[in-house]
């Protein structure tokens, strides 16, 4: 054991530095999230890969990113339609099942705004309606006019509502669009893509936080043939999936990807490939999501999940969670639609 001898430097009745003179430890200035990936990726029964991430120290941006509100199922809300399938497939995915809906195969970027919860909405929403039509209708759904406009589902980039945004296509509808600047639809989202926790072609995110933008009931595209009025895509129902995992699994097989609501933790920063489990770290807040598909690698049962944060993070833009276990509540709340066309 070294011996430490404590040095005061006293100068005129003031104590101007503590220190240590004989034997000082070294201090570890590893981050908290350094800590977390090299221990996840010296764990040798780690189902997962991990990586230390640029906007690790910003905590503020953490908490503004991660506030999806677990709000309670509207009364509004239809029954599950009734499934069936015998004999699911081991491994299945939506974009090669629906390989001409070009939808599922997009990774949208949320920006420096607390969207997740209209973005995992857009994105089932959109893909639904390219289903519903035997993938003939391309429209996307707008999480512009989501987060703008829609006055039932929080409070825009400081977080939402995951049931209240389903119940609000069914009522009032959205209409087209899909990513910053594009020009194929009514309304395209206004913030650029930044870099989620990874390093990326873009800036930090941690350096945008942008206010929720002012309710236009005008297509941004002024080039768009249709009237804002008229560009309106309807759900004709609306229901949560109660009954978990097999019931997941037949909701995305007959009629495609649905937003799902789960809790992050630190480590959930440093994701880089494999399938997820939550290992270390505190608690940050609820993040939505959508879910495309499921598969087994290596034994382990897993979740296919398009995240919100572009191409540069995670598996391209994707990243696979823990099936079977409810895990960080990936199972506990789950929310689909039927588009009306």
């Amino acid at each position: 054991m070294n011996k430490q001898i404590l040095a005061l430097v006293i100068l005129g009745g003031t104590l101007l530095s503590v220190g240590y003179l004989l034997g000082q430890e070294k201090v570890d200035t590893r981050s908290d999230i350094q800590k977390i990936a090299d221990a996840i990726n010296s764990d040798p029964t780690s189902t997962w890969q991990a990586e230390k991430t640029p906007s690790e120290a910003d905590v503020a941006y953490r908490s503004r990113m991660f506030n999806l509100i677990i709000d309670e199922v509207p009364a509004e809300f239809d029954e599950q339609p009734e499934l069936s399938v015998a004999d699911l497939p081991e491994n299945f995915d939506s974009r090669t099942n629906w390989k001409d809906c070009q939808s599922i195969k997009e990774i949208r970027d949320q920006s420096g705004c607390g969207s997740c919860w209209a973005f995992g909405a857009a994105g089932a929403m959109s893909d639904r309606v390219c289903i519903a039509s035997q993938q003939k209708d391309q429209r996307r759904v707008s999480s512009e006019d989501i987060l703008e406009c829609c006055k039932i589902c929080g409070m825009g980039c400081n977080g939402g509502f995951l049931y209240a945004t389903w119940l609000n296509w069914k009522a009032a509808g959205y209409v087209t669009g899909s990513f910053y600047q594009n020009n194929d639809w009514c309304k395209a989202y206004k913030f650029p893509p930044c870099n989620h926790h990874s390093d990326g072609p873009y800036e930090d995110c941690s350096k945008h936080r942008y206010a929720t933008p002012k309710c236009e009931k005008d297509c941004s595209n002024k080039d768009y043939p249709k009237k804002y009025k008229d560009d309106k895509i309807y759900a004709a129902k609306i229901y949560n999936i109660k009954r978990g995992e097999t019931e997941i699994q037949q909701e995305i097989f007959t009629h495609g990807p649905v937003e799902a609501a789960f809790s992050v933790y630190q480590d959930f920063l440093a994701y880089k490939s494999g399938v997820y489990e939550h290992k270390q770290g505190s608690f940050l807040g609820g993040h939505a999501i959508k879910i495309i598909g499921w598969g087994v690698e290596n034994g382990v049962k897993f979740w296919t999940i398009v995240n919100s944060w572009n191409e540069s993070w995670g598996e391209k833009g994707t990243f696979r969670i823990l099936r079977g276990a409810n895990h960080c509540g990936i199972e506990g709340n789950v929310v689909a639609g039927l588009p009306k066309l």
